[in-house]
């Protein structure tokens, strides 16, 4: 058998449609995907997902379940605190390019262990750039986010969170293969920020 994607969803404002309700689904525990081997099976010869999902590697965030989707809905993307390098921004093309979705969902968490490291670095006076090992890799390319919002204040970490997923989407608009079909209204990329706690998905204008 070969998957093929829901005919209902097949533009970005019906993906997100679909994530924002699986996300709904998943809160009020009435999830209508599980880890099923025949629903794993049914995708084995090919895959047509609505999205892509770019996300933290926190393992309090698993993406599939957050949003209730099964097996061949979207691709996932993740990394240290959703930073971006160019593995994963031609990861993301290939996504959009060869297997056709049409949102990009670049998903931030509140309570991100990356981000509060890196607000203790910059509170500590440390400098970006300083640090040429792999962490520090992480908290140079944090580093401006929590700089823009300031350090002051108990709610810098998910300030800065915000700041980080609006600049990854910003980034990706840039990237000139995704600019491209952004502005053939192909595709659309949007962030959003998850909740520990609740388990809802904030969906950033």
């Amino acid at each position: 058998m070969t998957a093929t994607r829901d005919a209902q969803v097949s533009t970005s404002s019906e993906a997100l449609s679909e994530l924002i309700a699986g996300n709904k689904r998943f809160v009020y525990g009435r999830p209508r995907y599980g880890h099923d081997v025949a629903r794993a099976a049914a995708t084995a010869n090919g895959q047509k997902p609505h999205s892509l999902v770019f996300g933290c590697i926190d393992s309090r965030v698993p993406l599939e379940a957050i949003f209730d989707q099964t097996f061949g809905s979207i691709c996932v993307a993740r990394s240290g605190a959703h930073v971006l390098d160019r593995s994963l921004i031609g990861s993301i093309n290939f996504a959009v390019a060869e297997l056709g979705v049409s949102l990009v969902l670049v998903v931030g968490h509140k309570r991100c262990g990356a981000v509060h490291a890196t607000v203790e670095a910059l509170r500590a006076g440390a400098t970006p750039g300083g640090d040429v090992g792999y962490v520090g890799y992480l908290v140079d390319e944090l580093a401006p986010a929590v700089q823009a919002v300031g350090l002051d204040g108990e709610d810098t970490d998910e300030r800065a969170v915000r700041e980080h997923v609006g600049r990854t989407v910003d980034r990706l608009r840039d990237v000139p293969e995704l600019a491209h079909e952004i502005a053939a209204d192909r595709i659309r990329v949007v962030g959003a920020v998850y909740d520990l706690d609740s388990g809802w998905v904030e969906f950033l204008p």
